[in-house]
């Protein structure tokens, strides 16, 4: 694991260079797919760092998506847009990214998911479109900040009270009282935030809307995976009180994901309504992890590889269009299929990748999380129909909107799509179909 982490440091050597970096990054992520290959359970790999197939799966995604946004970002390197701190801020993320999925030591996993905010508050902040991105980045930094402190006082107490903060040596939180209770929340506080949850979404929406495409791919991508991969580390120590409020828990997320739903088909900002349906995708994700069953888990990790993937390549496609028009509105955005014919396939193919469609990852996830949720509870099938029915209503007005009707009058001409950009788009599209042939590499407790 070091010598990965050594590798992206060492880039920063070659900051000047985006080719070399973009390359290195490839190279990398393909060296660490050699991995796969070898059977490993969470194994120890010194300073406090390991790995499990988890950490493998979340660790490759971070690589993948950071070597994508800097092909998708080569605007401001055209532009010399500060283009060395762009890099540098991308590189540091990816540092601390790799940190954050490997740590072995709950304190260590605390520093390095609190570091990944700096930087991407970096991207927002510096390379952002508007000034509104200032409120933004406010609104993401309290918010996060809010789950934080408790989440740092409970992982103190628990070393406190157990002598050591490595995983599996925690002390188990087994009584069930007031105490507990109010323990439990302020711990998974922090991760539900950056799910984010409903009710503790509105600064997601805000940050995606004023946030570069850089920005946009990186949260979408891998930051949102942060709370699930925090809920899965955290949630056993405290199993007993976790099982006395799942039932709160998966109605949030399950009623969330469909009124989230609703406030998608009133969207005419196409990033904005991008943002929302990450929100409803992350609520079924929340319910499933909650579920504790093996169903459960394995559907919301492969939803969670599934979204990173495919909301990144919508997010990419909406940059492309912003770029050409110069408005994200859907209401100026129309008849896109006369200006740019190529480009309405890749918005189909990811269109149909984030309604759930054949062959996509989405699919496989959402039928492991409808089984978990139906023998957990029938009930949950009223607000699992909804869901599903709105989540392709949503994507649909999304693509209809965009590609059919008649087109801005003031628009003469535009380029179609250029070769990067339909690798940037494939390199999204093809893991997200492929791996589902192989699906024994992302499904694994």
């Amino acid at each position: 694991m070091l010598k990965f982490i050594f590798l992206f440091i060492s880039m920063m050597c070659f900051i000047g260079e985006w080719g070399v970096i973009q390359i290195m990054l490839f190279l990398g992520s393909f060296m660490f797919m050699m991995c796969c290959y070898h059977d490993f359970s969470l194994t120890s790999l010194g300073f406090g760092l390991g790995m499990d197939y988890l950490s493998y799966v979340l660790i490759l995604l971070s690589i993948w998506i950071v070597g994508l946004i800097l092909v998708s970002s080569v605007k401001i390197n055209f532009l010399n847009n500060f283009p060395l701190m762009f890099l540098f801020s991308n590189l540091a993320l990816l540092v601390f990214l790799i940190l954050t999925f490997s740590s072995l030591d709950y304190l260590l996993f605390y520093i390095s998911f609190e570091a990944s905010l700096i930087p991407t508050l970096i991207l927002i902040l510096g390379w952002g479109y508007q000034p509104e991105r200032i409120q933004a980045g406010v609104y993401m930094l309290f918010y996060t900040l809010f789950g934080s402190l408790p989440l740092l006082i409970s992982l103190v107490s628990l070393y406190i009270f157990s002598g050591s903060s490595t995983f599996f040596l925690l002390m188990k939180v087994n009584s069930v009282n007031f105490v507990s209770s109010i323990w439990f929340f302020s711990s998974i506080m922090a991760f539900v935030v950056k799910l984010p949850m409903y009710l503790f979404h509105l600064w997601l929406p805000k940050a995606h809307v004023e946030a570069p495409v850089a920005g946009s791919m990186i949260l979408a991508g891998v930051l949102l995976k942060l709370g699930g991969y925090g809920l899965i580390r955290l949630m056993p120590v405290f199993s007993e009180v976790s099982k006395l409020f799942s039932s709160v828990l998966v109605s949030l997320g399950i009623l969330g994901g469909a009124l989230v739903s609703f406030i998608c088909l009133r969207q005419v900002d196409m990033k904005s309504l991008i943002a929302y349906s990450s929100v409803a995708h992350m609520g079924l994700v929340l319910a499933g992890l909650v579920s504790f069953s093996w169903w459960g888990m394995n559907g919301a990790i492969v939803v969670m590889i599934g979204h990173g993937l495919c909301s990144s390549g919508l997010f990419c496609l909406a940059n492309m269009v912003y770029e050409r028009v110069g408005s994200r509105s859907l209401l100026i955005n129309k008849g896109l299929m006369n200006f740019m014919p190529s480009m309405a396939l890749w918005w189909f193919l990811l269109s149909i990748g984030n309604m759930g469609a054949p062959p996509s990852l989405n699919l496989l996830g959402e039928i492991n999380l409808i089984v978990s949720m139906v023998s957990w509870s029938k009930v949950t099938m009223v607000g699992l129909g909804l869901l599903m029915f709105f989540s392709a209503s949503y994507t649909l007005y999304m693509y209809s909107m965009s590609q059919h009707g008649l087109f801005f009058n003031s628009l003469y001409a535009c380029c179609s799509g250029k070769v990067r950009e339909f690798l940037v788009l494939s390199l999204h599209w093809i893991p997200l179909n492929v791996l589902l042939l192989k699906s024994n590499l992302i499904l694994f407790f």
